[in-house]
């Protein structure tokens, strides 16, 4: 995440509006234990998530949460869901998928004990009655999303030899390696003398007789 979004998710949102991932809960009032649930669907402007998989540009992400007001902040819980895209890490296709999300997270009151006692990444803070949600959830995407993917749990990854995807390719797919220690003596067996036909061979050992023969024959 960038010093910028770090800046934003624990300082305040800095926002206008109540649109988006930008909560407004005056309507919820400070009493503690006031509480409203809320259900959004927000398109996001921007890729959120890690570099081999993250929810695409332009995704809907379905916010359902309950904001309940407590003597330190409002507390935000619920889940948000939304689709995802990434490249798996064994063999390099593209797919998609879908992750949930859950937070509990509470978001301070400007002026509160909390946002005067914590540090600035111990907590969220609320700016005046705004609760930004993006930086929130892009660090639990961060959290959630696997560092490594995968397009399937099992999936082989590429034949180390062609690089060919073992999906396609097919349990039985193989390549036979000669170890190079042995190669020289491969060719050797294969331009030895007795690696030619019987019957040649067979000749040769009747000729061979015939001569031992005739040479007894003159002594």
């Amino acid at each position: 995440m960038s010093a910028d979004t770090t800046a934003r998710s624990r300082s305040g949102a800095h926002r206008a509006h109540d649109a988006g991932f930008v909560l407004d809960v005056r309507s919820l009032g400070r009493a503690p234990g006031s509480m409203r649930e809320l259900r959004r669907t927000v398109t996001t402007p921007e890729r959120l998530g890690l570099d081999l998989i993250a929810v695409p540009a332009g995704s809907e992400v379905e916010l359902d949460l309950r904001l309940q007001a407590v003597s330190e902040g409002v507390l935000v819980t619920g889940t948000v869901t939304a689709p995802v895209a990434g490249e798996c890490s064994r063999c390099l296709e593209q797919f998609t998928d879908s992750v949930e999300v859950s937070l509990t997270e509470l978001f301070a009151y400007p002026d509160s004990a909390t946002d005067q006692t914590a540090s600035d990444d111990e907590v969220y803070r609320m700016d005046d009655d705004l609760i930004d949600l993006e930086p929130l959830i892009v660090d639990q995407l961060g959290l959630e999303l696997p560092l490594q993917p995968l397009c399937t749990p099992d999936c082989a990854g590429l034949c180390p030899e062609c690089g060919v995807r073992m999906a396609i390719a097919g349990s039985d797919h193989g390549h036979e390696i000669l170890d190079p220690r042995w190669a020289g003596l491969a060719k050797f067996a294969s331009g030895s003398p007795g690696s030619g036909s019987p019957d040649k061979g067979a000749a040769t050992g009747d000729h061979s007789a015939d001569i031992a023969r005739n040479s007894t024959e003159e002594k």
